[in-house]
């Protein structure tokens, strides 16, 4: 990889010398990752939003110890299962490492979450910190009160955001609440001031990961199956014991409510690590179809299969 210098992109010193990686689940990522960080000596972190959370390690596909050992990792397991890690912190805290401790160094920010990618490239907003206590109030009253009364709620003070959230989706409906109460402004006005990039555009270089679809099926029930025959389940185990809102980000973790229902008695294993998969696909669609649509042309279309291309 090529080391570049840092410019200034609209009065912001934008991080030079990065190669962004997206894809699907199970497309090869953090392998790819990896031997590119081997090879160039660049620093890795995550852009995966259940990566970032700690206890759920190999159910979510973190990179393994060898991995870890390989090149130098930042921003995997470092956020508590009990918060809700939003994509502004997360924005926040890359700001802090590319302007900080790796404002020298070639980086590598590998993950599938596409609305991370967004903020790097500049398509989000800089969001209002909200206290605790609105966040603990409002999740006390989706447990007492249902997602539908706070939706509607929601299209009271933010009508934008209610009629593109859906009636059962708590997560968004939250945050949209929690911006409002935090700010007094609706969620949809702060989302249209866009933010400056994190990153050099001009000088990114950006990797997109489109595997054949079949085969990607196959790496997701192989890679299931390997989870299921190591540690997932104690980790869903652990997780479930810290009794946490079932509201949060990780508890909805691809895997954790099919091992629940496995480790309460109401299905068995084999059910469990077959919904698990088919969730998993469904996911993967998800993610393909949202970089298809929304990452443009200056992102390189590459089939894992192929061995990677590098800049010289």
């Amino acid at each position: 990889m090529e080391r570049i210098s840092a410019s200034m992109t609209g009065g912001k010193r934008a991080h030079g010398a990065a190669t962004l990686i997206a894809g699907p689940t199970a497309s090869g990522k953090t392998a790819l990752a990896v031997e590119m960080a081997v090879k160039t000596g660049a620093v890795i972190i995550n852009a995966d939003s259940m990566q970032v959370y700690d206890v759920l390690d190999r159910l979510t596909a973190r990179p393994s110890a060898s991995e870890l050992a390989a090149a130098p990792h930042h921003l995997f397991g470092h956020v508590s299962p009990a918060d809700a890690y939003s994509v502004g912190q997360w924005s926040r805290d890359v700001e802090v490492l590319l302007a900080g401790p790796l404002a020298d160094r070639s980086v590598i920010i590998v993950g599938g979450t596409g609305l991370y990618f967004r903020a790097l490239e500049g398509g989000l907003s800089t969001m209002p910190p909200v206290p605790d206590i609105i966040r603990q109030n409002l999740r006390a009253r989706w447990q007492s009160e249902g997602s539908e009364a706070l939706h509607a709620e929601l299209a009271q003070c933010d009508p934008s955001a209610a009629a593109a959230i859906g009636k059962n989706d708590a997560q968004r409906i939250l945050r949209a609440l929690e911006v409002f109460e935090a700010s007094g402004v609706p969620l949809t006005e702060h989302q249209g001031k866009g933010s400056m990039p994190l990153v050099d555009l001009e000088k990114t270089r950006r990797l997109l990961l489109v595997p054949d679809r079949g085969e990607l099926r196959m790496r997701i029930a192989e890679r299931f199956e390997t989870m299921m025959a190591g540690p997932a389940v104690d980790e869903v185990r652990h997780l479930l014991s810290l009794k946490l809102d079932r509201s949060l980000p990780a508890m909805r973790a691809i895997g954790v409510a099919q091992i629940a229902a496995m480790l309460d008695g109401q299905i068995e294993k084999g059910e469990a690590i077959v919904q698990s998969i088919n969730a998993t696909r469904q996911y993967a669609k998800r993610q393909t179809t949202w970089f298809r649509n929304q990452l443009g042309p200056e992102w390189e279309r590459l089939d894992r299969c192929q061995p990677p291309v590098y800049i010289a």
